[in-house]
């Protein structure tokens, strides 16, 4: 088996390397991953200037551009001739719950890999980004390894992926793994006023993190009840399917009048 990971965190972050040394006790790994850390990058992609990439070691490769690209390098030149049976984007530092997804650079290199007929899974450990706690990423490693081994990816169709979050626990301590769906998780004021020598102003963004909402099912439940959340994201769902009242809407105001 041939297994392609990326992140948002970058090359050298820990994460990747556990989940790097995890799962080549099963499969044949190759990393392209971000040089620096690309966090809340979401689907970018590098148009206006060249991308550079770097040959860490063997199988690994650091490139200068977003998540989405390092697939795309990944795919069309550095392993061009190979043929995954699946890309894993993590694990990154910090969860991916929620509206979340939408910004994550985890998520888009998991979203450009589907959109290229691959299998993939975006993984996450929930934890505060500057938390000073142990940093359990064996578990969410682990759990991967396993979910990989039961053939949990093949549940995938096409333009579907996963997006697995998991509790920053001991493996003892975590419950069980239980399907979900997007929540959402409120933040405080995301803008902070400062001023430099110049006394000009700057601001940083990126408000305090204050809790998920108790949505029933909702990825965000699942982790405050100490359990792994794996939400399948389709990428191409009809909003007809999702919402048939918007149908009937359309139909009645608009059906007969273009």
């Amino acid at each position: 088996m041939r297994i392609l990971l990326s992140n948002d965190d970058g090359v050298h972050a820990p994460g990747i390397k556990v989940l790097k040394k995890i799962l080549s006790e099963i499969a044949d790994v190759y990393v392209v991953a971000p040089l620096e850390e690309k966090s809340a990058t979401g689907h970018g992609l590098t148009l206006s200037h060249p991308v550079r990439v770097v040959e860490i070691e063997e199988k690994v490769w650091g490139v200068s551009g977003y998540p989405a690209d390092c697939i795309l390098m990944a795919l069309q030149e550095l392993c061009e001739d190979i043929k995954f049976d699946l890309v894993v984007s993590g694990i990154n530092y910090g969860a991916n719950m929620g509206q979340e997804i939408y910004y994550s650079g985890t998520a888009a290199a998991a979203r450009e890999a589907t959109f290229n007929s691959l299998k993939s899974i975006a993984l996450s450990l929930v934890t505060d980004s500057f938390s000073k706690k142990t940093l359990h990423f064996e578990s969410a490693a682990n759990f991967i390894k396993n979910f990989i081994l039961a053939k949990g990816h093949e549940q995938l169709a096409q333009h579907q992926m996963f997006n697995i979050n998991v509790p920053n626990l001991p493996e003892s301590e975590i419950l069980e793994a239980v399907p979900t769906i997007l929540g959402f998780r409120d933040y405080a004021k995301g803008t902070q006023k400062r001023w430099d020598t110049r006394q000009k102003a700057y601001y940083w963004m990126g408000g305090e993190f204050v809790g998920p909402r108790k949505i029933p099912h909702s990825d965000g439940l699942a982790i405050l009840e100490k359990k792994i959340s794996v939400t399948l994201i389709d990428l191409l769902a009809s909003p007809m399917a999702q919402n048939p009242q918007l149908v009937t809407f359309l139909s009645q105001h608009f059906g007969a009048k273009i």
